[in-house]
């Protein structure tokens, strides 16, 4: 099996050697024959994925440029909204939901020439770090299929490390895009709160929600971020702040940069695997001439509170519109609060349910203070520790995962050990600054590692640049 990146497919069309409509047949041969195990697609779109071919061999064909994603077959998480197609979220009450719409994110891939084969598997509305708590069964990871591929994002992580997919779009609102990029072995990114719009994103947290890429490669990674970033007027949280050549920047040397180490990052929690190969990727960034420094980041111990605390409170307020009136599933009772319990008890699975009431406990009378306004006023030294470490330093470098993928099972019965799961991550997407995770060797020979760097807010170039730096060094190979 060939494993195509961005820039050989567009040489090969640009060749004549493919065309975009074989590359296309070619992986939805491959999905068809992985997919049953891996479950990483739920719904498949072979026309659209055949309009935008026959676009792509059309400009080869009358011998116009070709865009910088012509005929790339691209995977899309199934919360990001696509016109005509279904759009789950993972969940039952949104079995047959097709929205009218593309996501902003959707329709840059395709004028950039990107031929979307399909949605992708996740946790149910994107709440949980295993793709255990879908409606439509779990993923499993290529890499060892007994195994997760880490979530939410999991099946958009498992398309591109399967192959089933060159890149593929997920979210991250606590580590959904970098946590399953760790657990699959391949690179995958977040970047900063507002670089990329969240229209058409179906909501979770919407202070916490990002869109971002997953690839086989940093550069690929770069050239999909490339497409997708700036500001989009329909979204107001994006930003105006200029978006970045990234593929230009992302060869400069490294050597010099100040790279800070968080000790609160390397506690007891770590896997006994896991440790001995960060620390290998670490000095792999010393022998490519920066300087390693460490930085304090004393809030680092309030994130999992703070973030279970703002998400869930988040997403009560944000699933609130799934009643059974306006769209979506319905499960009819003899009144209106009767079809509304009923609805919701259908529809919801565990892990939403018990989101939604934390959520609506932290933002009730009497407890709004203690814990919500709380919360927030946390998530503000959180950032602030963030700000303080980048006086010192251009970025820092922590673990992905405390602990590579684990068994399919193992911790469905213990919400604590599954969020915990976050516990690297969760702090970076309080704070809104950029973060990749990039494969770093395996625990135990077999299975993946992620090594994560953070940059300041907007900083994804200098991300991408030592991520790009650390994977040319060898990093996936400890």
């Amino acid at each position: 099996m060939s494993a195509w990146t961005i820039q050989s497919v567009r040489e090969a069309i640009a060749a004549k050697n493919v065309s975009a409509r074989e590359l296309a047949a070619e992986f939805y041969k491959r999905i068809q024959e992985r997919n049953p195990l891996l479950n990483a697609f739920l719904t498949l779109c072979p026309d659209r994925a055949s309009t935008q071919a026959q676009r792509i061999d059309g400009l080869v064909a009358a011998k116009k440029p070709l865009p910088p994603l012509a005929g790339v077959p691209v995977a899309v998480k199934d919360v990001i909204s696509t016109r005509g197609i279904r759009t789950t979220c993972g969940s039952k009450i949104l079995e047959n939901h097709i929205p009218a719409y593309d996501a902003t994110a959707v329709e840059r891939l395709e004028a950039a020439g990107a031929v979307i084969l399909g949605k992708t598997n996740c946790d149910e509305f994107a709440m949980g770090s295993s793709n255990e708590n879908s409606a439509y069964g779990p993923v499993r990871n290529p890499v060892d299929t007994g195994r997760v591929p880490g979530g939410s994002s999991g099946g958009s992580a498992a398309a591109v490390a399967a192959g089933l997919a060159v890149a593929a779009l997920g979210t991250d609102t606590g580590g959904s895009i970098r946590q399953p990029g760790a657990l699959c072995g391949i690179p995958a990114m977040m970047g900063s709160y507002g670089r990329v719009s969240r229209f058409g994103l179906i909501a979770f947290a919407s202070s916490l929600d990002r869109i971002g890429p997953f690839a086989t490669s940093v550069r690929d990674v770069a050239a999909v971020l490339n497409i997708i970033a700036g500001r989009d007027p329909r979204d107001s949280t994006s930003v105006t702040t200029p978006v970045p050549d990234y593929l230009s920047e992302i060869s400069k040397p490294v050597k010099g940069l100040r790279l800070g180490i968080p000790k609160e990052y390397f506690g007891s929690g770590m896997d006994k695997g896991v440790r001995p190969k960060i620390t290998a990727g670490i000095e792999i960034f010393r022998k490519l001439g920066c300087q390693l420094l460490d930085v304090h980041m004393p809030h680092t111990d309030y994130a999992i509170a703070t973030y279970y605390i703002i998400a869930t409170a988040e997403a009560s307020s944000n699933l609130a519109r799934y009643d059974g009136v306006r769209y979506g599933v319905r499960v009819n009772g003899d009144s209106l609060l009767s079809m509304y319990r009923k609805t919701r008890g259908a529809g919801f699975g565990a892990e939403v349910k018990r989101r939604i009431m934390l959520g609506t406990y932290v933002l009730s009378a009497g407890y709004y203070d203690a814990y919500y306004l709380k919360g927030q006023k946390v998530r503000s030294l959180i950032a602030q520790d963030f700000r303080d470490a980048f006086q010192k330093v251009d970025a820092l470098l922590t673990p992905t995962s405390p602990v590579p993928a684990f068994r399919l099972g193992e911790r469905v019965d213990d919400p604590l050990q599954m969020y915990l799961a976050d516990i690297y991550t969760v702090t970076g997407s309080l704070a809104g600054v950029p973060g990749i995770s990039v494969p770093c060797g395996k625990a135990s020979g077999k299975l993946p590692v992620g090594l994560q760097i953070f940059g300041p807010p907007f900083g994804e170039a200098r991300v991408l640049q030592l991520a790009h730096a650390f994977e040319q060094a060898g990093g996936a190979n400890l």
